[in-house]
């Protein structure tokens, strides 16, 4: 099993054993990298800007992959095409994990 899906796995039960998703967000460190992000998404993963999406509380799988679209150029967006390549796999993953675990609006 890979370090993600162990990761994944234990998302899933902390989230099972804590019910709200702000009693998570508590759980889960903020991760290097989340400040590249904030100014677009907000460090609470509200978008203050109607052209940009809230990531707060998304489903991780989902960030994860359009994360590595954008990397790979499948997605195209200028600014996050940028952003991406430059992170790795286990920065996406733990940004991915980060903005799912906060509560949404």
């Amino acid at each position: 099993m890979t370090r993600f899906f162990r990761t994944m796995l234990a998302l899933g039960l902390s989230t099972a054993l804590l019910g709200a998703g702000g009693a998570l967000a508590q759980t889960v460190k903020q991760p290097v990298g989340v400040e590249a992000c904030a100014p677009c998404h907000g460090m609470d993963g509200i978008a203050k800007d109607v052209e940009v999406p809230h990531l707060a509380g998304q489903n991780v799988v989902y960030l994860l992959n359009q994360m590595k679209a954008f990397r790979s150029g499948e997605r195209k967006h200028k600014e996050m095409r940028w952003m991406s390549r430059h992170m790795t796999r286990e920065e996406l993953e733990a940004l991915a994990i980060y903005y799912a675990s906060l509560p949404r609006i």
